[in-house]
């Protein structure tokens, strides 16, 4: 007497399908906002830029207290970028006795050995024989310098 209505088949509708993409590609949107990959990429690469110029600051420290307070040549008042030509010169002064090689900026510097090498850090001295190494470079606006 009644017919049987015939059982729907399993699966999903196109408009289920598209919508859940739909809801997945605003959340992976909200997700790359959130995480914002160049942005961490910066902020790597301050960090290892404060780093560098720690080891620096460290190395100009155990050479000055290995030469009765005397820094490494070509350290003055004067900033000065740490290479080669044309700047402060201590590759030969700290390298690899105080440090096995000198760090340099993540993005600009370069680094082969003591005769060829530009780590884009700038050293100086303050009143009172202070040894300031800055990395001019940073990122995201910050200002990376340390004094000892």
């Amino acid at each position: 007497m009644f017919k049987k209505l015939s059982a729907r088949k399993g699966g999903f509708t196109l408009i289920e399908i598209l919508v859940v993409i739909g809801i997945i590609a605003i959340l992976a949107t909200i997700v790359l906002i959130a995480i914002n990959p160049a942005r961490q990429f910066a902020q790597a690469n301050n960090t290892q830029r404060v780093s560098n110029v720690n080891a620096i600051l460290n190395a100009i420290g155990q050479y000055s207290a290995d030469n009765k307070g005397q820094l490494p040549p070509n350290i003055d008042n004067t900033v000065r970028e740490i290479k080669k030509s044309g700047g402060a010169d201590i590759c030969s002064s700290l390298v690899p006795t105080y440090i096995p090689a000198l760090p340099f900026d993540p993005k600009t510097g370069s680094y082969t050995d003591c005769s060829t090498y530009d780590t884009n850090y700038t050293v100086a001295t303050t009143t009172g024989n202070r040894v300031v190494v800055s990395a001019p470079d940073a990122e995201l606006s910050q200002t990376i310098s340390v004094t000892r």
